[in-house]
């Protein structure tokens, strides 16, 4: 829509809100290596040609926490030519800038800096793919803010308490106030959401009056008990909640029924798993604000790949063959040839028409070979699409359902759990962990170490290719425990296998324990900098193999080739005393020797050696063309149902109030149903009062 629609006005914001863009994801994949790039550059060209005020980015705008240079390049490039020039910008920033934009040496907005020509800012936050690492807490962000490209907001720097200050944005008589909060595990959040560590400031004058729009990046969906946010846990006062780091595209607003907020998920623009989630078509929002009113128009998205999916279960096709039938394999490969076939041609037909859509598609056949069927060979039979699909190498994702055995009584049959797939969809390597460590006998229990710990150096290895995060981990606890034990004047065996056991189940769960496992992340860092990144083939680092249709990081692939998940067990074991090792030399490689020496060793004797390693210093996420909120063109405020004005608090700031809703939170629950109902369609009567 141009500008020159009369709901555009001097008093109109137009935001452009996108999520999830992952520049750099497969990028140096022969086919996909330029769906990224080609997808922002849609996204840049769409906010020029509506000259929008500004564009919001709810994380993850790159897919690694260090983006290649390419990657780098080429973000640069696209920012500068369709945010640059002369158009001026016609808001204005009320609140303090030292505050909002933290994280660099030029506290301010770009296009107020006389060094700069901007004519589209772009205010982003961070998500988990991009999060600030390493001493400095800086991330690709942080570069792009420095180069006057990005304004980097929503960065909390205390892991004990969040206050979050709105930017402050006024266009005419529409005043707008932009919260986020960049990616902050989940578990954490949670627990300081209960905790009532997470506040929000509101300014002290004319609250209601202002439209409130946050932005943040986390689990929406449940994934664990503490493993996701859920939308009770953010304050009733926000008009609009625009969620990142879910995949799938639900643009369209929610209302939520409790808070009485809506909730956008935008969805990425681009497919990182081969799930059903991103089958959906993907979107980006254009979202107008004018005083308390709001609608958001649907922008497809035509650059993007096309991704069919479908499942097939062999045994519902008894007509067509069974287990005993003969050369049945041929059978149940032919019958795929087809079905991948028509989804081929029903990718043709929808692409007819737009020249941008990229000319061969995402194909997945996801194919339950249940009750005695056995799989053909994949590759031999990709190789029949290889010119047709892009990924021809992973058409065919064969899973089995668990084999029940006969039960004699019918009434305590548990029917849920007799449709359980084998393959769980966005497993994280942190969930693998905690569940082995449950499942595992008493006997394997970890002594030394904490699930959560382990979970987090696997995934900074796995994830962020940081190749001494296991090994720095097992070494910094092995210090602070052999301490402990000094401190306690512990001497017997037993007493020390006691001892340690105490001393890990005290830090569970605890801020202490998020201290130690920061430090050592901090310290494999530091190590990894000061030595550079050399041969790592003498590092002792575990393999985590996931079985699902989650996307591989391109980077951390080759180093998880090299053969070291023959360790995996070994890894396990080090918390118990009897392989609990010295500490070792500073030095990054260690003899075999050394290594079956340690092994035999127990708490005891390790407690009595001296250590010989000096310690590191740190270096410092049916479609509508547009969703309305309220169609009418009278000024009249939409407001929500009428709720109790927050009660006053102290405020550390001249201008702001603290405002948290946290407290409601525990005895509202935290359960929620999301209704496919048109009730809630937030174009039909206004809620708001």
């Amino acid at each position: 829509m141009s500008s020159e629609n009369t709901s555009d006005d001097e008093d109109t914001f137009k935001i452009l809100i996108a999520t999830d863009i992952h520049l750099g994801y497969l990028e140096k994949d022969a086919i996909r290596g330029n769906d990224t790039y080609t997808t922002l550059d849609e996204i840049l060209q769409c906010a020029k040609q509506n000259e929008v005020d500004f564009i919001l980015l709810g994380g993850d705008l790159f897919h690694d926490n260090k983006p290649s240079r390419q990657c780098l390049h080429k973000c640069l490039t696209m920012l500068r030519k369709y945010c640059m020039g002369d158009s001026p910008v016609r808001f204005e920033i009320l609140s303090d800038q030292k505050v909002n934009f933290n994280t660099t040496q030029f506290p301010w907005v770009n296009y107020q800096d006389e060094n700069l020509n901007i004519s589209i800012p772009v205010f982003s936050i961070h998500g988990n793919h991009d999060d600030p690492t390493g001493a400095e807490g800086l991330c690709a962000l942080d570069l792009l803010s420095a180069s006057g490209l990005v304004n980097h907001f929503g960065h909390s720097h205390s892991v004990e308490k969040i206050e979050i200050s709105p930017i402050l944005i006024q266009k005419g008589i529409t005043k707008l106030a932009l919260y986020g909060l960049g990616s902050i595990p989940d578990e954490r959040l949670y627990r300081m959401f209960v905790n009532k560590q997470v506040s929000m400031l509101r300014p002290k004058e004319d609250q209601d009056g202002w439209f409130n729009l946050f932005t943040i990046h986390q689990n929406r969906s449940k994934h664990g008990p503490t493993n996701y946010i859920p939308e009770q846990f953010l304050d009733d006062f926000l008009d609009l909640v625009v969620w990142g780091h879910e995949h799938e595209c639900l643009i369209k607003p929610t209302l939520n029924e409790q808070q009485l907020f809506y909730v956008s998920q935008p969805g990425s623009s681009v497919a990182t798993s081969l799930s059903p989630g991103e089958a959906t078509k993907k979107k980006i929002g254009l979202l107008r604000v004018k005083g308390r009113k709001m609608k958001l128009q649907e922008i497809p998205l035509k650059t993007v790949r096309q991704f069919f999916i479908e499942d097939v279960v062999l045994a519902d096709h008894q007509d067509c063959f069974t287990p005993d039938t003969p050369h049945v394999t041929k059978k149940v490969e032919d019958y795929c040839f087809a079905k991948v076939t028509e989804m081929l041609d029903e990718a043709e037909r929808e692409r007819l028409g737009c020249r941008l859509t990229p000319e061969k598609p995402l194909i997945r056949l996801r194919v339950d070979y249940s009750g005695g069927f056995e799989a053909f060979n994949t590759s031999r039979f990709s190789q029949k699409f290889v010119d047709r699909v892009a990924n021809p190498k992973d058409i065919i994702h064969f899973i089995r359902r668990r084999e029940q055995k006969e039960i004699k009584d019918e009434s305590s049959i548990d029917y849920g759990k007799l449709f359980k797939p084998t393959a769980v969809e966005g497993l994280r390597v942190e969930d693998l962990v905690k569940q082995y460590f449950e499942a595992a006998e008493q006997k394997v229990q970890l002594s030394l170490l904490t699930e959560q710990g382990m979970g987090k150096a696997i995934q900074e290895f796995v994830d962020k290719d940081e190749k001494e995060a296991i090994d720095e981990l097992i070494t910094y606890q092995l210090q602070k425990t052999q301490l402990h034990l000094q401190s306690r004047g512990v001497t017997t065996e037993q007493d020390i296998d006691a001892e340690v056991r105490l001393f890990r189940d005290s830090k569970k769960n605890t801020a202490e324990e998020e201290k130690d496992i920061q430090e050592a992340m901090n310290r494999a860092k530091a190590h990894r900098l000061e030595r550079g990144d050399g041969d790592f083939a003498d590092q002792d680092v575990s393999d985590v193999n996931m079985d699902s249709d989650e996307g591989s990081v391109p980077v951390a692939a080759p180093t998880r080739g090299r053969g070291r998940g023959s360790r995996g067990r070994g890894g396990r074991g080090r918390g118990r005393g009897a392989t609990a090792s010295e500490p070792k030399p500073a030095g990054r490689g260690r003899s075999q020797k050394s290594s079956t020496t340690s092994q035999s060793r127990s708490i005891l004797q390790a407690f009595q050696a001296s250590s010989q390693k000096p310690s590191r210093t740190r270096a410092t996420k049916s479609y509508t063309d547009e969703v309305i909120i309220d169609d009418s063109d009278e000024d009249i405020p939409v407001t929500k149902a009428a709720r109790p004005p927050p009660k006053p608090s102290s405020s550390s700031s001249s201008s702001f109030s603290k405002y948290g809703s946290q407290s409601q939170s525990q005895s509202r629950g935290i359960a929620f149903e999301d209704s496919d109902d048109d009730e809630d369609d937030p174009f039909k009567a206004p809620t708001r009062r």
